[in-house]
């Protein structure tokens, strides 16, 4: 019987668990180590489907818990699920929602049974269950979806990450006897927050539960660099290495490199159109403001060596222009820019591994944190 999900490593550094992988999906392949951008309601915010697939995306994120309060998964599913609603043809993921109701401080309750909410949208009571975030799931149709988790808030005391570790290893047992979908790939979620020994604890429980892939959540929830790159270094060698392992949250050129070190293979984040909304742009490790002065008669691309449409039709001047302007081109063509640009990075480290060149071509990122963040270009 055709397996509609399948891993394979091609490549492995020689000298860190960097590694070179294809993820089969029920709608096409995933080259890892990868980027995936985020597509919160269904769209990567001021891109068409077509202009993603330009970035060289292959898997894009959309939210269950937006999707549920707007428009609603049964009207997605009458549509014909996920992908046809939102005419993205290729791999997808959703989560499940636990991080954004568990940032609903205020407005929601955690028991046993689940989380209630009140819907900052329209005021109505929700009661998000395991079993209901399944179930939302299962009706979008993305190819992965995740375990509804609680993502304890940082910093935490040692005694509610425990309580919340606990309770998310319980919701997952729930969340996998609610699974009924074998074209839909479950993934787990280690949490642990900050505490090395909740982490192996976590990860030691969830491979034995031998599920098609695994992430890690509950960083960049506040903490520091160095600590998001220990948590990674202690929980990675604990998962499967035959799966597929991401982690969710992260998309900072040092925070994917020292990941990918570890042996990470997917990343996601809002980071590339966020900033790209507020007039950032990546451009080879440097982050810049297109509205600066500096660029107001500059008439090179971004980046005469980026394949994406933005750099190879306009200007550092016309981009600044539209900014000043506030035309809303400027958003899309900046967003192409932003995704192409860490799709490339992911890209080119796959390369390097391939070829044995990783710490060679990206050890630099694995300096102390802050060495390789993103410099402002005033």
């Amino acid at each position: 019987m055709h397996q509609p999900f399948q891993f394979s490593i091609q490549a492995q550094c020689s000298q860190t668990q960097a590694r070179a992988a294809t993820f089969l999906t029920p709608h096409g392949k995933v080259e890892t180590p990868r980027f995936m951008p985020v597509g919160t309601l269904a769209t990567v915010k001021a891109l068409t489907p077509a202009q993603l697939k330009g970035t060289g995306a292959q898997m894009v994120l959309a939210n269950t818990y937006h999707l549920h309060l707007q428009p609603g998964e049964d009207l997605i599913a009458r549509a014909g699920g996920l992908h046809r609603f939102m005419g993205w043809d290729g791999p997808m993921l959703t989560d499940s929602g636990g991080f954004q109701v568990f940032s609903l401080a205020s407005l929601r309750t955690i028991q046993e049974e689940g989380v209630k909410f009140r819907s900052p949208r329209d005021g109505r009571i929700i009661n998000l269950t395991p079993e209901k975030a399944i179930a939302i799931q299962n009706q979008l149709g993305a190819d992965v979806i995740m375990a509804f988790d609680e993502c304890p808030p940082y910093p935490a005391s040692k005694e509610a990450v425990i309580a919340a570790t606990e309770r998310t290893y319980r919701w997952l047992k729930r969340c996998i006897a609610a699974h009924d979908r074998s074209e839909q790939a479950l993934f787990g979620i280690v949490q642990g927050g900050v505490y090395a020994d909740l982490r192996t604890a976590a990860a030691e429980q969830l491979v034995d539960l031998n599920l098609p892939g695994y992430a890690i959540g509950g960083v960049s929830v506040g903490e520091p660099g160095d600590l998001i790159n220990q948590i990674v270094k202690v929980t990675v060698p604990l998962l499967a290495t035959e799966k597929p392992r991401y982690l969710m949250g992260v998309g900072t050129y040092q925070e994917m490199v020292q990941a990918i070190a570890a042996g990470i293979d997917l990343f996601d984040c809002v980071i590339p159109t966020r900033l790209a909304r507020h007039g950032a742009v990546f451009v080879r490790g440097e982050r810049w403001n297109i509205k600066n002065a500096q660029f107001r008669e500059d008439f090179a691309p971004l980046d005469a060596e980026c394949p994406c449409y933005t750099c190879q039709n306009f200007s550092r001047a016309y981009l600044g222009h539209l900014w000043r302007c506030r035309e809303l081109l400027v958003y899309t063509l900046l967003s192409i820019h932003n995704i192409t640009e860490l799709v490339r990075f992911t890209a080119r480290i796959r390369e390097a591994i391939l070829g044995d060149r990783f710490l060679s071509e990206f050890g630099h990122y694995l300096a102390p944190p802050e060495s390789h963040q993103y410099h402002e270009k005033r």
